[in-house]
């Protein structure tokens, strides 16, 4: 069981440090996107064999997807260098480790509407998807890198037909990826970036680095600041951005775990988890070492349900998960070789898969649909997944106001909502304001 689970997670070694390694520009042979691939294989053995221990769960995790595009992307966009954008990470995970250890994450849970959970997590689907397509060389901004439309001047996204063999691989790469998904493949994310990266090299599309060092690189370790945050943020967006991305790990690891442990038939009837807090504590400990560690936040991966499916029941199942992560930093150098276009249509499913939770949200009553909608769409179009969350809280709140419904919004709810509105307004406030 532990082996499954490890085969179908093992391309997030790859993936991880390419979405990192265009998000923060690095060059295709940098030795950093060798560094980020071993530093993400290390911290998901540790974390993973941490949970089998701790929680006695069959739970397996490693940098989280949609978290790590907006550490690459929508965070340095503000102005962070990837230390600071992890140093943001190291604060959100601290922020969840306190909400667990006081237990108030059931007032946290309690407080955000369902259909706001489920479309902060479609959002960042599409979110992912367009970085997807953008990665694959099929869709340009008119901005150079993508960054938050407020800075952004021309024609927000155009469409670049096939046209390079570049864009020939990618569109390869996609249709193997799907093919490979509806086959049932359990490996197909990496076996589709194995395939690919093959094709790129015999197309010229990538090669193989003349200085390729096959010893380990942990030069990420230890690369976070949090002395810049609130500094180039401001406090305001420092506390609103890092109160977005804890709802984002919050609530995607209590999906993910009860969903697994009801698969594996370790839930209550009530849907309850026997020893969550554990789980929750490894959890987000693990958003906190991601961040010191300089891969992004780690998180609970669903894919553990392969492994659940395979007869995992216990920790020892994500032990050997952890251990054969520890194995898989052997295989680092090869992020060095494997280009956007490979790991590009595994972003493209991957965002898919995330943005399916819109089919449980109730999109023909305006009271879950129009806020949903603004909270996923403005997601992808403002490459920033705050502002997305904060459109849809305050619309949320506005229209419980106007249908006479106030006593459906909780006391947490209108105090982030007015923190949304001064955030959005902060500019204004900033000119209008005294000195």
């Amino acid at each position: 069981a532990g082996l499954t689970t490890f085969m179908v997670m093992v391309y997030i070694v790859f993936l991880n440090a390419g979405i990192l390694g265009d998000g923060f520009q690095l060059a295709a042979d940098d030795p950093m996107r060798i560094a980020l691939s071993a530093g993400t294989a290390l911290i998901a053995g540790i974390m993973t064999i941490a949970m089998g221990v701790v929680a006695n769960y069959p739970f397996a995790l490693a940098a989280g997807l949609g978290i790590n595009a907006i550490v690459a992307f929508s965070l340095t966009g503000r102005g962070l260098s990837p230390a600071g954008a992890m140093g943001v990470i190291v604060l959100e995970g601290i922020v969840v480790v306190i909400l667990v250890a006081v237990g108030f994450r059931e007032a946290v849970m309690n407080a955000v509407p369902l259909s706001l959970k489920r479309a902060i997590g479609a959002g960042i689907g599409l979110f992912i998807l367009f970085i997807g397509f953008a990665n694959g060389g099929l869709i340009q901004s008119g901005c150079s890198p993508f960054v938050p439309l407020p800075v952004c001047a021309g024609t927000l996204v155009t469409v670049s037909f096939p046209s390079t063999v570049a864009q020939f691989v990618f569109l390869f790469g996609l249709a193997v990826t799907i093919v490979l998904w509806v086959m049932k493949i359990r490996a197909a994310l990496v076996i589709s970036i194995i395939v690919t990266t093959i094709v790129a090299l015999a197309t010229g599309v990538t090669s193989v680095p003349p200085n390729l060092a096959w010893t380990p690189n942990f030069a990420t370790l230890g690369n976070f600041d949090l002395t810049n945050v609130f500094t180039i943020l401001g406090p305001l967006t420092a506390i609103l951005v890092v109160f977005a991305i804890m709802l984002t790990d919050f609530f995607d690891t209590m999906g993910t775990v009860t969903g697994v442990a009801a698969e594996a038939g370790l839930a209550e009837e009530d849907g309850s988890v026997p020893g969550v807090g554990r789980v929750l504590m490894v959890d987000s400990v693990a958003a906190v070492v991601g961040g010191l560690a300089g891969v992004s936040s780690n998180t609970t991966y669903i894919e553990s349900a392969a492994g659940v499916a395979d007869g995992g029941r216990t920790g020892f199942a994500s032990v050997v998960t952890g251990v054969l992560f520890l194995l898989a930093i052997a295989l680092a150098p090869l992020a060095g070789i494997i280009p956007s276009q490979a790991t590009a249509p595994a972003l493209v499913l991957v965002g898919y898969l995330m943005f399916t939770q819109v089919k449980d949200i109730n999109v023909g009553e305006l009271d879950e649909g129009l806020p949903a909608l603004l909270t996923m769409i403005l997601m992808p179009l403002t490459y920033d997944i705050t502002v997305g969350i904060g459109a849809g809280f305050i619309t949320w709140v506005l229209i419980k106001v106007a249908r006479g419904k106030m006593s459906d919004v909780h006391p947490l709810m209108w105090i982030v909502s007015l923190g949304f509105v001064i955030f959005f307004l902060q500019a204004w406030l900033v000119m209008v304001l005294p000195k």
